[in-house]
């Protein structure tokens, strides 16, 4: 079965005509497809179009000498793994060292052998084709990887959600409840600066705050009355098994951890008055700080059997104020200071993703 061979290309950049046709024919002997430039700024457009596998290239030239041309090209990320031959009847060690500070890998003195030229273009050429296939076998390997961890990125959530959705069934909230939150804390993460990774996997996380409540028992979870001091101190323990469904400590997914964590923290207040550990200030994670605001916001505009949905406006002024329950103290003033910020974007998230009329 035939084989189609691609023909290697050659630029030769030399302002002589008469070096450049007898380049050529060297090279076409060979087999080899060539281009030509008469100086460095038509090479550049060359280069630009046609992508050579290797440039033969005269050292002094108008315009654009081989020096400069060459560092051009070895400084930009889509040229400099093009292989150089400088051609050059400069033989000081001041102008080899300075074509090798440009880049250049091979010299050829001219007049050009013939013998000479054929072994330099060979071995050049059969290097660049090696590192051509390292670079195009770890671009494979890379898609490879990417295309994995989405696999599995997938399926990670497809059970998380689950989760949630089994949440959601024995919950008073809603699912939009859960798509606000994911949306609140991303834009205050936004905002406080933090990194890209952090700002995602708060996304994916926050809406696993309030899983703990699967193992509360139903009489307790949808009473539609005030709770009892002990049913209360029930309701609590939430945080501590939503912790201990996601696995913390044994999870090496950073999803999972973050939403241990908030499940874990998302009642503790920056004052020391929250639950269950009654952690205070920067004890409690940035990301459950984050969570608390978010969960008391959407707490606040949505209807409960035990009160009815407040406007953002009143919402707002719950928090930056207080109301006997909701304090200022109880949240991280940084946080709280972003809110503030994104109030206005928190109230368009709200009614973007408002709860179905029943």
């Amino acid at each position: 079965m035939d084989m189609k061979v691609t023909r290697k290309t050659i630029l030769i950049v030399d302002d002589e005509e008469n070096n450049r046709s007898y380049l050529e024919a060297l090279l076409s002997s060979e087999g080899y497809a060539t281009l030509q430039a008469h100086d460095g700024k038509m090479a550049l457009e060359l280069i630009s179009s046609h992508q050579p596998d290797l440039i033969l290239l005269d050292a002094m030239m108008p315009v654009l000498n081989g020096f400069e041309l060459a560092e051009q090209l070895k400084n930009n990320e889509a040229t400099k793994v093009i292989p150089i031959i400088m051609l050059t009847a400069l033989i000081d060690r001041t102008s080899k060292m300075r074509a090798l500070q440009c880049g250049v890998e091979e010299f050829v003195t001219k007049p050009v052998d013939r013998a000479e030229l054929w072994i330099r273009v060979r071995n050049l050429l059969r290097l660049k084709e090696y590192n051509d296939f390292l670079t195009d076998y770890s671009r494979t390997l890379e898609i490879q990887v990417e295309e994995r961890t989405a696999q599995l990125r997938s399926s990670y959530f497809d059970s998380m959600f689950s989760i949630m959705r089994a949440a959601e069934f024995r919950d008073k909230e809603t699912g939009e409840h859960i798509h606000r939150i994911a949306f609140f804390c991303k834009e205050l993460a936004s905002d406080l600066g933090m990194s890209p990774e952090f700002v995602d996997t708060i996304y994916h996380a926050s809406p696993l705050h309030d899983v703990g409540k699967i193992g509360i028992p139903d009489h307790i979870l949808l009473k539609p009355d005030v709770h009892t001091p002990e049913e209360w101190e029930i309701m609590k323990t939430h945080t501590v098994l939503g912790n201990s469904i996601l696995g913390q400590g044994n999870s090496t997914s950073p999803f999972t951890i973050m939403g241990a964590e908030i499940a874990l923290n998302h009642h503790e207040c920056w004052d020391g008055s929250g639950y269950p550990n009654g952690l205070k200030a920067e004890e409690i994670p940035l990301s459950a700080r984050i969570m608390m605001i978010s969960d008391v916001y959407d707490a606040l505009r949505s209807k409960r059997p035990y009160k009815p949905a407040f406007t953002h406006e009143h919402a707002l002024h719950i928090i930056m104020q207080g109301d006997g329950r909701t304090h200022p103290d109880h949240f991280d003033p940084t946080v709280l200071n972003a809110f503030k910020k994104l109030s206005s974007r928190f109230r368009d998230i709200f009614e973007e993703h408002s709860d179905p009329e029943v």
